[in-house]
């Protein structure tokens, strides 16, 4: 879980700048977010991670935090175990 969360503070490091995210804070409240970055975050975790985000994965509660955005791809990828 740890090289998830990892992995996903180096891709938003591009687009943060100097800010040192942390595992729990709200990208979408901080007003770095705007709809083209939402789908290039969901594509990143698509191709980084080779999981699906279906429709109903796309909640902004799944993405909100490094935290949440790393359960999601746990979740995604135990169901891909279990297949």
């Amino acid at each position: 879980m740890e090289q998830t969360k990892t992995k996903i503070k180096q891709f938003l490091a591009q687009f943060f700048g100097s800010h040192q995210l942390q595992d729990n804070e709200d990208i979408f409240a901080l007003g770095f977010v705007n709809s083209m970055f939402a789908m290039q975050l969901v594509l990143f975790i698509e191709q980084e991670f080779k999981v699906a985000i279906e429709n109903e994965d796309l909640d902004f509660e799944n993405f909100r935090t490094i935290e949440a955005m790393s359960n999601l791809i746990e979740r995604k990828m135990a169901v891909l175990a279990g297949k």
